[in-house]
Parts: C-alpha cells; sequence; structure tokens
C-alpha cells in the first residue's frame, strides 16, 4: 500500500488510453492493482469517466446533413440580401428627404405669403382666357408662380418615387 503516487499510475493510464485494459494486461500489473489502491481509484474514475463519454457521444443526436446545408444557404441569401438592400435603403432616404425639402419649401413659401394659394385662382385670367405668347418671367412676377412651381415640384415627386419603384423592382 502507497501514501503518495505510485510509478505505475503511468503505466495504467497508458493501458486505459490505448483501451487495452483488461485484455491486453500483463498478469503483474493486475496483481499490482489488486494491492494498490491509488492506482485501483485511478482504473475506477478512468474507466467512470470513459463510460461517461461514450454514453454522451452515443446520445449526440446530430441534424441531418441536409438541413446543416439548408440553413447555410438561407443565412447566406439572407446576408446577400441585408448587403443588396442597404443601397435601397439609402436610395428610399434619399426620395423622402427630397419630398421632404419640396414640402417644407412649399410650406415656408404659402407661410411668407400668407396663404394666399386660392387667391391667384380668382384672380387669373380663366374666365376671360386670352391668348398671349408664352413668357415664364411674366407668369412668375404675375402670381402664376404657384401655377408653374406646384405642377414642377409635383413632377420632381413623383420622379423620384418612379425611380426607387423601377430600382427595388430589379432587385
Amino acid at each position: 500500500m502507497t501514501l503518495g503516487t505510485c510509478s505505475r499510475q503511468q503505466e495504467v493510464l497508458e493501458l486505459l488510453a490505448l483501451g487495452h485494459w483488461p485484455h491486453a494486461c500483463a498478469p503483474e500489473l493486475r496483481a499490482h492493482l489488486a494491492d494498490c489502491h491509488s492506482c485501483a481509484d485511478l482504473l475506477l474514475v478512468t474507466q467512470a469517466f470513459q463510460q461517461s463519454r461514450a454514453f454522451t457521444a452515443a446520445r449526440a443526436q446530430l441534424p441531418a446533413p441536409g438541413a446543416i446545408w439548408w440553413r447555410a444557404q438561407l443565412r447566406r441569401r439572407n446576408a446577400a440580401i441585408e448587403r443588396v438592400g442597404r443601397p435601397m435603403m439609402g436610395a428610399y432616404l434619399f426620395a423622402l428627404s427630397i419630398t421632404v425639402l419640396v414640402a417644407a419649401a412649399l410650406a415656408i413659401t404659402q407661410a411668407r405669403h400668407g396663404l394666399r394659394w386660392l387667391d391667384w385662382l380668382g384672380q387669373s385670367q380663366l374666365s376671360g382666357f386670352h391668348v398671349q405668347t408664352f413668357n415664364p418671367a411674366a407668369m412668375l412676377g404675375s402670381g402664376w408662380g404657384l401655377t408653374v412651381l406646384i405642377p414642377v415640384l409635383a413632377t420632381l415627386v413623383l420622379l423620384g418615387a418612379v425611380v426607387v419603384y423601377l430600382a427595388a423592382e430589379r432587385q
């Protein structure tokens, strides 16, 4: 009986690691294990850990390879869609900012002129339609500024929305 570590513990560990215990064990080592409590305890603990490892490895259920491949493809596809979507989000934000800018400019213009944007209908010469040559400077100076400004801004907003829509459809 030994109080410290035994000189044959390394030999017992090698036999256990290689899987040679108890079949390929020398008879003198078996006799030593019957007398040495340190080596017997080492054998008992190591076998318990090996059995637990084998039991756990047998219980491990890996998913089917096809499912793993499908999930990997799905992750790759989602990452590609996210990368493609980033510039589209920029285009959407650009179109939104242009629209908000146009609306803010129209609101500021109307706030400065006192919200008289319906008065130009009454003052216009629509009732007595006169044929004149097209003069944009005279039209803007004579109260027709909103008549030109609103369709131009609406056209810009509409064209921006169409461009964003067509870009989104191609993706």
